[in-house]
């Protein structure tokens, strides 16, 4: 191969090189955009929400088995705000109480129950909080947690990006150090 040749090669790599960088950081840049933006989301709705852990030693955990004591006393008197806290919450807390009512019945379960005894004010009640004691359940595992979650997975593809990006950058200079010594 004649060494023009191969200098037109070095220097499509080099180009290609540099687009790669380029894409990998506006990914990078993408990503940690996605991160914040769900991050913050997240943040912002459940502050709104003003939910409090109980204090450590309160009743409300001491209730709880061993297990849920355990990842309910990680946050005990915290408020609210992320979606590890939300997923600790909906399956540590409200999972719990939700078994206690109806004999573990679910909302499903109990509504059919109810609408073949419209008369059953016992089923109509736990119709209502399982209803409720659900909803707020699924509302923290997929708008808390859930969207949290992909916040996660988006900060560490954005790493991975940038990281991609400088390696690729240093690969690129070190191609240029290499083509302006082949002259």
């Amino acid at each position: 191969m004649a060494k023009s040749e191969r200098r037109a090669i070095d220097k499509v790599l080099i180009f290609l090189g540099l687009v790669t960088v380029i894409v990998l950081f506006v990914f990078g840049c993408l990503g940690w955009w996605g991160y914040n933006f769900a991050a913050n989301e997240v943040k912002s709705e459940l502050l709104a929400q003003h939910i409090y852990f109980p204090p450590a030693g309160s009743a409300a955990i001491t209730a709880l088995p061993e297990a849920d004591q355990a990842q309910m006393n990680k946050y005990a008197g915290q408020q609210l705000v992320n979606g590890d806290q939300a997923k600790v919450y909906a399956n540590n807390f409200i999972a719990v109480h939700l078994s206690e009512v109806a004999g573990g019945q679910t909302y499903a379960q109990v509504s059919t129950a109810a609408m073949a005894n419209p008369g059953d004010q016992k089923l109509a009640a736990e119709k209502s909080v399982l209803f409720q004691g659900e909803t707020l359940r699924g509302i923290l595992l997929g708008d808390g947690y859930a969207y949290w979650t992909f916040g996660k997975i988006a900060k560490y593809a954005a790493i991975a990006s940038f990281a991609g990006s400088a390696v690729m950058a240093v690969l690129v200079l070190a191609g240029l150090g290499h083509l302006s010594r082949r002259k």
